[in-house]
Order: C-alpha cells, then sequence, then structure tokens
C-alpha cells in the first residue's frame, strides 16, 4: 500500500505525472492546469445537476477531469485523446500500485454489499474485489487517500490490498451491483409479505442506470439490470433457471455460458412473471411450455427479445434470445468469407432462381447469414417473403410469417399461399419434412430464388437429404444451386493479443503441410487473456464456411443417387474448402486461435 504521501493527487500533480510518462508537452500541461477547474464545474452540471452540481464536483477524480478535455497524447496527432483508463494506468505504474479494469462477472455481490453500504462506496468510490482470510482486495481511484485506508481498515478489520481503477467503472459497478442486489432483496421482502404482483405495468423503454436506481418498482428494475447488463456484456441468450434452493441467471457471451447472478428462490417466479407480461403470455400457464416476444430500446436502435419459458423440477425456466440489429444483419463481406468464398455465395445468391441452403447445428450463424443476404437482395423492386417459426426477428424490408401448427399453416401450407403473392425471393425457415422440401423445389423450379436451412453436419449430407426425403434426383439436381455449410469460430482478443509457434504436432493434428523450402515454423496469433475477453483471449466471432456449387459432376452424382461421401469428393475436386481448411484459414490469418480451431472442428477430422 502506497504510504509515502498523505495528499491526494491533484488535477495539476496528474499532469505532471502524464507529461513525465511522455504523454503531455509542456503547453498541454499549462491548458490542463488553466482549464481544470471550469472544467470540473461543467462536468459536475452535466452529471450531477443544478441540485447536486457542488457534491458531484467535489467527487470528481482527477483522471476524469483529464480525460473529459480530450486532449491527444504529445506528438502522436493520429493517436485517440487520452482516456480515464490510461490515465489512470499512468498514474498505477508512477505510484507502484497495480493497475485493474474490473471485470462485472468476476464480481462476487454478497461480498460487495455486505463489507461496505451503498452511501459510503458511492461517496468513496471503493469496490470490494475479493477477500481471503484477514486480506481484503479493494479497488479505489486514488493511491494517496491514506484517510480512506485508515477508514476502510478499521471498518473491515482487514488488512488491504489496494489495486487502483478509473472511478467511472467503479460508479458503473457500484450501481449494478448494490442495484441489482436491493431490487431483488425488496422484491423477497415483498414476495414473502403476499404482495401481489399482478398490477405491474407493461415495459415500454429500460429505464436507465440513474432512473433504476431510484424506483421503488422492484421486480421491474431488476429485470431491468439483467437486460441492461446483458447488453453490456454483449450477451447472445439469457437463462433465468430456477434451483432448489435459488434461482440461477446465466449469460451466453461468444457462444458460451457465463454465471451471472444467483437470486433468492422466492422472487423467482415475481421475475418469470414479469417477463411473461412483457411478452404477453399466459401468466397463469406454468405446465405448459410458452413463446413470446417483446422488443426494447438499445442506445436507440430497436432490440428484439424473444422468450421461451419451459417447466423443470423447481419451476419454470426461462431463456431469453437477444437479436440485435447491428448482429444479426450484416454486409456480406462482414461474414466471414475468403474472397473466393465471397464471389461462390454470390454467384449463388445473385441468381434469378433456384435453391439455396444455409446448413449447421443451433447456434452457427444460419440466421445471420440468411438475413444478411435477404437484407443485401432487399430493394423496392423485389418481393421478398419469409415463413419462420418463430419469426426470429422482424424487419420491416420483408413480409414475414409465422407458422401456426395449431390451425394448420406449417411450413408447407405457407408456402403454397405463398407462391400465389407474387414473390421474387422465398426464404422457408427450416425444411423439416418431405411436403415443405417439394414445394420448396418446385418453387424454385417455377422461377423463384428459394433460400431454407437443413440441420446437417455439412454441405454434402444435405444434398443427400433431400433425396431421403424421396424427392425425385432430377428435380433436386436441376433445382439446387449451392450450400453452404457453417460454424462460428471466436476471434482472438485485440487487447491482449500475442503470438505463438505451432508445433509439428500442432500442425500434424490439422494437417497442415508447409510447402517446399518454406519456413518451418508457423506463426498464429493467441490471447494471453485479459478483463475484456474475460481472460479466454478470445472476443467476438466470425463465420467459417464449405461452399458446395452444384456443378455438372455434382448434378450427375445427385441422379445417380450417389452417397454424401462421393458427393464431397466430387465437391473437393471442384474446388470446395472443407470447414476445418476455413477454420485453418482464419488461423493462418491470426483472426483465431488454435484451440479454437480444435474445438469448432473436431468432427472435421473423422471425415
Amino acid at each position: 500500500m502506497p504510504f509515502m504521501r498523505t495528499q491526494k493527487v491533484t488535477v495539476e500533480e496528474l499532469a505532471r505525472i502524464l507529461a513525465d510518462a511522455g504523454l503531455l508537452n509542456e503547453q498541454q500541461t499549462a491548458e490542463v492546469a488553466v482549464r481544470a477547474e471550469p472544467q470540473r464545474a461543467r462536468l459536475a452540471r452535466s452529471r450531477g445537476g443544478p441540485e447536486k452540481s457542488r457534491e458531484t464536483a467535489r467527487r470528481l477524480s482527477p483522471a476524469e477531469i483529464i480525460a473529459s478535455m480530450g486532449l491527444v497524447p504529445s506528438g502522436d496527432a493520429g493517436a485517440p485523446a487520452l482516456d480515464e483508463d490510461r490515465i489512470v494506468r499512468v498514474l498505477a505504474d508512477h505510484a507502484g500500485v497495480p493497475y485493474v479494469k474490473i471485470d462485472s462477472l468476476r464480481l462476487d455481490a454478497q461480498l460487495i454489499t455486505s463489507t461496505l453500504s451503498l452511501p459510503f462506496a458511492r461517496r468513496t468510490s471503493v469496490l470490494p474485489l475479493s477477500r481471503s482470510d484477514d486480506e481484503l482486495t479493494v479497488a479505489v481511484v486514488d493511491p494517496y487517500d491514506v484517510a480512506l485506508f485508515d477508514e476502510l481498515t478499521r471498518l473491515t478489520g482487514a488488512k488491504l490490498r489496494i489495486r487502483l481503477t478509473a472511478r467511472t467503472d467503479i460508479q458503473k459497478h457500484i450501481t449494478e451491483v448494490y442495484g441489482f442486489k436491493r431490487s431483488v432483496a425488496r422484491a423477497a421482502r415483498e414476495m414473502t409479505a403476499g404482495i401481489d404482483l399482478g398490477n405491474l405495468e407493461q415495459l415500454v423503454r429500460l429505464g436507465n442506470v440513474d432512473e433504476l436506481e431510484a424506483n421503488d418498482r422492484h421486480v421491474v428494475s431488476a429485470v431491468e439490470y439483467v437486460l441492461h447488463y446483458a447488453f453490456d456484456q454483449r450477451a447472445s441468450d439469457i437463462h433465468i433457471e430456477p434451483k432448489r434452493d435459488h434461482s440461477r441467471i446465466r449469460m451466453r457471451i461468444d457462444g458460451v455460458l457465463h454465471d451471472v447472478y444467483r437470486i433468492p428462490k422466492a422472487v423467482h417466479p415475481a421475475i418469470v412473471t414479469r417477463l411473461k407480461m412483457l411478452a404477453r403470455l399466459d401468466l397463469a400457464e406454468r405446465r405448459r411450455p410458452q413463446d413470446g416476444r417483446f422488443k426494447t430500446d438499445k442506445s436507440g436502435d430497436e432490440v428484439e427479445m424473444r422468450l421461451s419459458t419451459l417447466p423443470v423440477a423447481f419451476g419454470e425456466k426461462v431463456v431469453i434470445r437477444i437479436f440485435d440489429p447491428s448482429v444479426i444483419i450484416q454486409d456480406i463481406a462482414g461474414l466471414g468469407f475468403d474472397p473466393e468464398s465471397e464471389r461462390r455465395f454470390l454467384s449463388y445468391i445473385e441468381r434469378p432462381n433456384g435453391l439455396v441452403l444455409v446448413t449447421g447445428p443451433t447456434g452457427s450463424g444460419k440466421t445471420t447469414t440468411l438475413y444478411s443476404t435477404l437484407r443485401y437482395l432487399a430493394s423496392p423492386e423485389v418481393n421478398i417473403t419469409t415463413i419462420e417459426d418463430p419469426i426470429e426477428m422482424v424487419v420491416e424490408t420483408f413480409n414475414q410469417i409465422a407458422v401456426q401448427p395449431k390451425i394448420g399453416l406449417d411450413f408447407a401450407q405457407a408456402l403454397r399461399h405463398v407462391l400465389r403473392q407474387d414473390p421474387d425471393i422465398v426464404m422457408v425457415g427450416e425444411i423439416r419434412d418431405p411436403e415443405t422440401a417439394n414445394q420448396a423445389l418446385q418453387a424454385a423450379l417455377t422461377g423463384h430464388l428459394v433460400f431454407s436451412t437443413l440441420h446437417t453436419s455439412d454441405s454434402a449430407t444435405s444434398v443427400t437429404r433431400l433425396l431421403e426425403f424421396g424427392l425425385n434426383p432430377y428435380l433436386v439436381s436441376s433445382t439446387l444451386v449451392g450450400v453452404v455449410a457453417q460454424r462460428l469460430v471466436r476471434t482472438v482478443c485485440e487487447a491482449c493479443r500475442t503470438e505463438e509457434v505451432l508445433s509439428s504436432e500442432q500442425r500434424a493434428m490439422l494437417d497442415i503441410e508447409l510447402p517446399p523450402g518454406a519456413d518451418r515454423e508457423l506463426t498464429v496469433a493467441a490471447g494471453a487473456g485479459c478483463v475484456r475477453c474475460r481472460g479466454t483471449g478470445l472476443y467476438g466471432r466470425t463465420g467459417i464456411f464449405e461452399l458446395l456449387s452444384v456443378s455438372d459432376t455434382i448434378r450427375n452424382l445427385i441422379n445417380d443417387r450417389s452417397d454424401s461421401a462421393e458427393i464431397l469428393r466430387a465437391a473437393r475436386a471442384d474446388g470446395t474448402v472443407s470447414l476445418r481448411e476455413s477454420a485453418v484459414r482464419k488461423l493462418a490469418e491470426r483472426a483465431t486461435s488454435f484451440d479454437e480451431v480444435v474445438r469448432i472442428t473436431v468432427d472435421e477430422s473423422r471425415r
């Protein structure tokens, strides 16, 4: 702990520290001294309002004030302006105190709320991170605030381990942790007191964090905290799972589930009820699964939330799938195709008619590929109709139909009627049965461009699956244009990117053969692990693809009812790149890691 001095760092002192580190020149240092107090007052007014501006100004950190000035590092005109995190890192190095970027998923809400009261944490900008025996690790703003450290030692009775963090980060996590915890605790008290939740109002928009903190609608606030958190963490799914003694909330981020919260068992039914109200489901029905949807706002964009309930051993489990338009609908170039694969794919989708299949397991990115393709093809001159179960995301550009088996409107029946609506392009959510497959082929044969999906492991198997439906091989060979098999691989985190050399054993595992005379070492990217990527070394995802074009050779094999292995051999001879080869290319481009390629393409080694 830094006890060498007892005075807090001032804005002017921090500016000199930044100058010593080569980030500010003399002119910028002088500018900071002149602008410090006016900038402090301006920030306080914008964040605290007229009534609280004096108190807010007192709590602002020097790093916040300097960061708000938008200063560019000295001698680097093209660099981004100094932000609070970078400034705090420099201060941490100067003081000899470790810097930490707080990982939301690793915070212990119980430790935080039981160690410090909300007013104290808010006033002092302190966040407990972990406790071991008599040692307490805390995130603070100033490494020289000895008075605060003495007070913390007295309050907690523990030896302190100090970590330096941006004040904005600390305040954000204080709001999230205490706000959610308080909402859940109050809701738990209300549940045990028998409060009726039947009058909770319909959600129109998510309140911002400050509104939630002052909100007395405890269950509503708890749900909104969860949704805000999911948006911040780029989650694609939220799982709310009842257990014997508690309820667990998990979120899927980049395809991997993470534990986020535990809530009292008494609160679980109320949260489920609130979510069912938003999705307009039957509140009284708890014995049968239900599906619904609702929309909310995220940074000015509408986000679709699809909700599914399922009765399990200890109550109703809820899964919310988040359809963010910025993720679901992308440019074709952003999907992850290499140049040759993109050229092939565009040749499929720019035809006036034919059947194009996209295959892969659940979570492989098929929806993103199809929606992005339809958006690419959409224009005022084109009539696009989709048949889905359910509608994944409502897009006004398309005419979207949800199948309703209860009234006899299945894929085949809907497609039969769609063809009377003068469509140019039809997307059938999934081919599940011979009738739907036959209708799709007839639509393609009569001058329509048809897209659909099949749940098969590779492209060649999709062809034989159509034949297994009892379809005429000649009809399949004359209408099928191409098949796209795909998966999603996580990409290397830019914040902790490093390099590693593949061993000969690793190269052999992926069937990588270096050309004669080439360097016998293959350097690839890897992630060291950081807060941004939650220690995985991977952040975000991209697609890998296997494209099978129906050439004359493939048509002849289809007409002869050849098996998938023979079709795949012919496709490889025609230039089809396998999923594993596509993943290895991503590895060679240093977009993904060796372990991720092995994880995603483990089944490819058997082909």
